[in-house]
Order: C-alpha cells, then structure tokens, then sequence
C-alpha cells in the first residue's frame, strides 16, 4: 500500500487532532491570520511564530495539490521538483505530489542556481514548487528552467515569472483525486548528499517509502501519543522518513525553524516532545551550553522527552557519555542509512544496545547486512570491508545513469561504499567512507578512528581528518580542528594529546579552522581536500 494510505486513515479516524505544528522562535507573531485551510494561534510577544493544522485539513491540502497538478495535466510519472525551506507547507504538497500519481523530486535548499538546473534537468522536472527564499536564484535561470516547465510560487508575493500556488489550489477540490498506487510504482527521486561529487538522482518505489514508515515506526516503537520534533531540513530522506513513523502512529510532529540549543529546548518543553532527533553538531551545542551554564534543564519541562537519536553521520562515544550524564533517562539510538536505502534504519543500534555505544548497530526491521572485501567475498568478524545491505528500501536506480547503478546494484545488495567491521557479538561498527581512506607509505588510516580519538580533548568542538599529498608517503593524515568557544589551543597540545595514538596514525599536519557541514551534518570532506591539498601545506615528514 502507499503510505498516502495512512494519510487519509489519520484524516479520517484523527480528522480534528493536531498532525503538524510549525515553529520560528526568530519570528514573533502577536496577530491572528486566518488562511483558508490554516488558523494560526493567537501569540503573545513572547511565543514563537506557531502555525498548525489537522489531520482533516492536512489530507484536504494534499488531496487540493493533487487535484490542481492534475487539473494541469500532470500525473503519473511526471516529475515535480519542490525547492522550499521547512514549513507547514511543504509536506502535503510531497503529500499531494504522490497522490496525483507523479513523483516528488525534492530540492537541496542549499543549490546554487546552476545546482537547481543541473538537477531539473538530470531528473526530467516538469513542474518546481519553490519559496520566496528562492526567487532571486530562480530568476537568475528563469529563462532556461521555464522551457517546457511550470514554476509555482508559495509564497505571498507571487513574482512575475512564476504562478500563485495559493491561487492556484484555491479552488481546487479537496477531495480524493482517486489515482490508484502500486507499490511498484515510482514515487521519488532524491539526490545524494554531494559530500563525494556531484549529486546523483536516486530513484525510490512507493515500497521504499513504506518500507521507510514501518522500519521508522518500529525501530522507536512511536505511538499515537508521542510527539516527534523535526529539524533538520525535509528534502532529505533522514528527516522525512523519521516523520514517517508519526505518519503510522498518526502522532503529532513540530517542525522547528532554528538549532539553537534554547531553541530546541523550548520547542520540548512548550509543545511537549518526547522524540527528538539530533545532528551531532547541534548535540554537542546542546551540552556545550549545558556545560556553561547559558542553558539550564531546570528552566525547562522535559520529562516527557523519552528518546533522543542521532544519525546521518558517525556519532562519538564520548558525546553519548556525556550526554546520559545530563539525561540518563532518555532512551538513545543510532541510525545508519543513505538516500539510497531510502534514509535511516538500514542499520541501527536498538534503544536496548546502549552499551555499545560507537557501533552503527545491526541490521534494521527487514534488512540484511554483510561484509565484504574488494572481490566480494564476506570477511571475518573484526576484519574491515565494504558494507552492504539488501532490503525492500533500496533505490530502484540511479536515475539516467546505468554504469553508476552498476557499480553499486549488484544481485540485490546495495555497497554503501561505506568501510565497517562486525565485533565478535555481530554489532557493526564504521570505519570509514572508502573513499577517504587515507593509504600512508602503505598503511591504510582510518579517518574517523582518528577523528574519534581527537573529540577526547576537552578544547575540540569538531574535528575532520583528510588525506594530505605527501611527496615520500603518497598522502599523510591532515587534521583540521575547531576549537570551542573561548578557549585556545596550540600544535603542540594537540600533538602531545595524540600520543596516545599508534604513531602511524598520528596527524602529521594540525590546521585550525572552521569544520564545513552539509544541512544533514555530514563532514563536507571534499572541500576540504581542495582547499588543502595544494604545495606547501605538508607538514613534517616525520618517520613511520
């Protein structure tokens, strides 16, 4: 069944209960706006702008989305893109996307302009919904994105080149459009995340978005009472699919505009959240504050608050300690996934396997996971290789790109590309991307071991470890640290920390600086590299 299904059954059986609540703590809203499907609540001045609607009225604006795409003359298999920062918009218009029969192409907010019309144009867009955030990028290409496609503005102030979303569902029915979904039908195209080239269309089924829903629901047992927060942006699998598990509980979800720890904190307590999911960054800002004392549980109600997890890139031991310090209540897992294995859940830790903390997990609700070498064959337990994982959720392709598709399709199993070893108790444990394995004078490092190792010390707030050219090693290990606020470090107290370490896996060359993150949190290691590999940032050639 498509998870469009559970929409309307919520809509039915939950019609008048609250589905999606938006917040911006940086707006404030203190007089009452009256839309024709949304009320928002009345605020004082010192609420957060909030806008939310119900389960009835959530399904009528996806089923309003559906009908006025198909009143257009799109449907099935057209493709519509949508360019739009979180908002109570954005997801029954993903919503009324999947019902007319079309497939949701959602969009990087981060694109350049060329970005957007490099991927319009790989992913066949025949449709862009986008914001006002937008206008100026998408101005800047109107002219080549116009040809043959519809630009729609959600907004208030509709520009010139593009035409009014609000005008044009106004009208538009808001009942069933009645278009019949198979499970092996397309339903979305998302893009890799850039951090090792550029993006690269993944095709998903609507089986891959259900297997999403349930894996979600199942891994954090998500219940009709329960309360999810989002953060991170939409257009990723990570976030969505997370949000899926209220789609199947039929529980509520807050998406919050802002990181900011008393952001994130005020959003629990006012609106009563008991699921959180965090990027690393923004749980290491979060006990940071803690740890100053800017920010204080007391001020708080976050009792309810029941599981917090992290996923979208590997999460250090130390942080989870410290974090059970100040919660040692909450519930905690970790979830591995990629855009194509339709996001999080692939592999995952389990709220009952805290004890191994640094292990990605097992393999998640429906899923096989192995271990191979470079000719395929499965290693042994504590030996490093390629993960793979097989499930329903695994892309349908690459889309227009078969030698791409071949090379990590293979009889079913997706290669992450991902470098991992198994522990003696099955548990799997990530070592690195293949791709940033770092070969030094024939030793092979392991950046995130190293990285791991470095967040030990109680002045680095983020750290990246890249391969560095190296005219006798071929490359040697570059560690590019940022400090944390207010205090200060040299060479030499990073050096003398780090003998600790093997010696060759010892940094050969300490750079401070800012650590460069995509919106899902993931080390942007490509820019690094290119801004440091160049003549004359080697370090020392110091001996093996």
């Amino acid at each position: 069944m498509p998870i469009t299904d559970y929409l309307v059954k919520n809509a039915r059986e939950y019609g008048d209960e609250v589905a999606l609540i938006e917040l911006n703590p940086e707006q404030k809203e203190t007089r009452r706006v009256s839309w024709k499907e949304y009320s928002l609540i009345q605020q004082t001045e010192d609420q957060p702008y909030r806008r939310e609607i119900t389960w009835r009225v959530f399904n009528e604006k996806a089923n309003r989305v559906a009908n006025m795409l198909l009143e257009r003359g799109v449907g099935r298999n057209d493709k519509v893109a949508i360019l739009m920062m979180n908002c109570l918009e954005w997801l029954p218009i993903y919503m009324g996307i999947l019902k007319s029969g079309a497939i949701a192409v959602p969009f990087n907010f981060r694109y350049s302009a060329d970005e957007i019309q490099y991927c319009a144009d790989l992913a066949e867009v025949d449709v862009l919904l986008f914001g006002p955030e937008f206008i100026g990028r998408i101005e800047s290409i109107v002219d080549k994105l116009q040809q043959n496609r519809l630009l729609i503005f959600v907004g208030e102030t509709c520009p010139t080149f593009a035409e009014s979303y609000r005008e044009l569902v106004a009208d538009c029915s808001s009942a069933e459009p009645g278009i019949e979904l198979k499970d092996s039908d397309d339903a979305a195209i998302y893009f890799s995340s850039g951090t090792t080239g550029f993006p690269k269309a993944i095709l998903h089924k609507h089986l891959s978005l259900m297997t999403a829903a349930k894996v979600e629901q199942n891994h954090h047992s998500t219940q009709h009472d329960d309360c999810f927060l989002c953060i991170p942006p939409l257009y990723h699998t990570g976030a969505k699919m997370h949000w899926m598990g209220s789609l199947v509980s039929a529980s509520r979800a807050v998406l919050l505009k802002g990181t900011k720890p008393a952001y994130i904190f005020d959003a629990v307590s006012r609106e009563k959240c008991t699921i959180v999911w965090l990027l690393v960054p923004w749980a290491q800002d979060i006990l940071d504050s803690l740890d100053s004392g800017e920010l204080k549980i007391a001020d708080y109600e976050l009792s309810q608050w029941r599981l917090m997890h992290i996923g979208a890139q590997p999460v250090p031991p130390s942080l989870i300690r410290r974090w059970m310090a100040y919660f040692p209540n909450h519930q905690y897992d970790t979830n591995y996934g990629l855009s194509e294995s339709i996001g999080p859940g692939c592999v995952h830790l389990g709220v009952e396997n805290i004890h191994k903390v640094g292990a990605i997990g097992v393999p998640g609700y429906g899923w096989e996971c192995k271990i191979v070498d470079d000719v395929g064959k499965e290693v042994g337990k504590g030996e490093a290789g390629e993960l793979c994982v097989k499930g329903d959720g695994v892309m349908t392709c690459y889309y227009r790109n078969p030698e791409a598709t071949a090379e990590v399709l293979k009889d079913g199993w997706l290669y992450t590309g991902d470098v991992a070893m198994r522990d003696e108790d099955g548990f799997i444990f990530l070592v690195d991307r293949k791709k940033d394995v770092i070969v030094s004078g024939g030793e092979n490092l392991y950046p995130v071991q190293i990285e791991d190792y470095l967040r030990k010390h109680d002045k680095i707030k983020d750290v990246a470890v890249i391969g560095l050219p190296d005219p006798r090693l071929g490359e040697i290990a570059g560690a590019i640290i940022s400090i944390k606020d207010g205090m200060t470090c040299t060479e030499e107290e990073i050096e003398e920390f780090c003998q600790g370490l093997p010696r060759y896996k010892r940094p050969r060359k300490i750079i401070f600086d800012d650590v460069p993150r995509n919106p899902t949190g993931k080390i942007e290691k490509p820019l690094l590299r290119k801004r440091y590999s160049v003549e004359g940032l080697v370090g020392k050639e110091n001996e093996l």
